[in-house]
């Protein structure tokens, strides 16, 4: 199945079960002030994980589109987006964990078509410190889904990632306890980062296993949790079961929720049998286009070609839900993903505008699920070329710039120089510069914000002088 396929098989497995679909949320929340995009499915739903009415009923599904800053320096290798799809299902006060883990493995297995034996699972180790048993009953269920098709599922108690890292996976083991650093679901991240008041509670993750040829030694032994190659995270199901109490306890909620994650990229890639997410329907057709329109193929610059599909993807719908590129917040984050995309993009010859054929080849990959991409093309694709052609001047200036400093290490006060004459972003002057070889002192980042905030002195003690002046 491609991943056109998935997302739509998904949605109508889940509405056959009697959930209702709902419409996805923007990219940029609005009611929540705390984060600059929708990094997840549950985030719009929070008000009602919490407790509230939601008026379309208590079993929910969608294809949420998601986007995580914080996975930018990592795009480039074969499983990092910023952007991505996140498929949804809750379940508020209903069904609980017997169900919401059959219906996963069995939409896996018997809808999608993976191999039983290359799933392995995660649960909740507990913490007797708080009073929080082992999910032994998640375990249970997990063994007698994979009893019904003939696998005999060991199971091992891992605790942290670093322990896995040395002790690896013995035969016959398919469901592997953690800690609430692994499997524990909060806002805060774990157990003891939850919120006061907040509901949390275990998680039970799904990984799929591309095989020993996938494993990088370097991260010690494999297991799932490791930051292997060979295992990789396809769904998360958290059951909401706690609520973290005033002198720090954790209590049984009366409603007790269900909320499934599972990314669509990832699904589908596993799918294919291959771990690389930008093989699949909805990127390797952008990939495609950069080789057709750059001379370069993905097998000799797979890094470039996916730092620019990935990013322009994702620039797409930012500017489909409003977002502008600027020096702030989300419009910053948008702006960096351009030009990051535009950088990359020249270092691999393509000097001049390719945004129009990339643009329609997104919208055209999501016009089904998405159709607000077409209806918005010319906007998008305006917004794209404004900054794209102001970045080349700067990227022009600033590279010619950048060289002058070849055969000395570069600064912070250098990458200062470098932003505030020519324009040209921090993040981008010390990528620049390793790429091409010029050495980066370890502490820029201390002395460029020591040169900004000089700056930012002299400009207050300006603005005092040109106040204080007589009329």
């Amino acid at each position: 199945m491609d991943a056109h396929d998935i997302r739509s098989s998904f949605l109508q497995f889940q509405r056959d079960r009697g959930h209702a679909q709902i419409t996805r949320a923007s990219l940029t929340p609005k009611h929540d002030p705390s984060t600059l995009f929708t990094g997840s499915g549950m985030q719009a739903l929070l008000p009602y994980l919490l407790g509230q009415e939601h008026p379309d009923g208590h079993r929910l599904v969608d294809s949420q589109p998601c986007l995580r800053a914080q996975d930018i320096e990592n795009v480039g290798d074969n499983r990092h987006t910023t952007f991505f799809e996140m498929l949804g299902n809750w379940s508020l006060g209903d069904y609980f964990k017997e169900q919401q883990i059959r219906w996963f493995f069995e939409f896996l297995v018997d809808v999608v078509g993976l191999d039983p034996a290359r799933i392995s699972v995660t649960c909740f180790i507990g913490d007797a410190e708080h009073g929080i048993p082992r999910d032994d009953e998640a375990a249970s269920i997990w063994q007698r889904v994979f009893a019904e098709k003939g696998i005999e599922a060991g199971i091992a108690s891992i605790g942290s990632q670093a322990d896995g890292d040395a002790r690896g996976v013995r035969e016959g083991e398919r469901i592997f306890f953690y800690d609430s650093t692994e499997n524990w679901w909060s806002r805060g991240g774990d157990l003891f980062t939850t919120p006061l008041g907040d509901p949390c509670g275990p998680d039970s993750e799904v990984f799929y296993d591309f095989g020993p040829d996938h494993h990088d030694p370097a991260f010690g032994l494999a297991h799932p949790a490791s930051d292997s190659g060979k295992f990789m995270e396809i769904g998360n199901q958290v059951f909401m079961q706690y609520r973290r109490e005033l002198d720090g306890s954790f209590t049984p909620l009366e409603q007790r929720n269900v909320d499934f994650g599972g990314g669509l990229e990832r699904i589908a890639a596993a799918s294919l049998g291959t771990p690389d997410v930008y093989r699949i329907s909805l990127l390797a057709p952008i990939v495609e286009t950069l080789e057709r329109l750059s001379g370069t193929s993905y097998a000799d610059d797979p890094h470039s070609l996916r730092i620019i599909a990935d990013h322009l993807r994702g620039a797409v719908f930012l500017a489909s839900d409003g977002v502008r590129p600027s020096n702030k917040e989300q419009g910053y984050v948008m702006r960096r993903l351009l030009r990051r995309a535009i950088r990359t993009a020249y270092g691999i010859g393509l000097r001049d505008s390719f945004f129009g054929a990339v643009v329609d080849q997104i919208a055209g990959l999501y016009e089904d699920a998405f159709p607000e991409l077409a209806d918005r093309r010319d906007e998008i694709l305006e917004v794209l070329l404004r900054e794209e052609a102001s970045f080349r001047r700067t990227l022009q200036a600033g590279l010619k710039a950048l060289r002058g400093f070849e055969g000395r290490t570069l600064t912070g006060a250098d990458v200062f120089l470098l932003s505030d004459t020519h324009g040209f972003p921090r993040e981008l002057s010390v990528e620049e510069a390793e790429r091409l070889g010029i050495a980066v002192d370890a502490d820029w980042e201390l002395e460029y914000d020591s040169a900004l905030q000089a700056q930012r002195e002299r400009s207050r003690g300006s603005s005092r002088l040109q106040v204080a002046e007589p009329s």
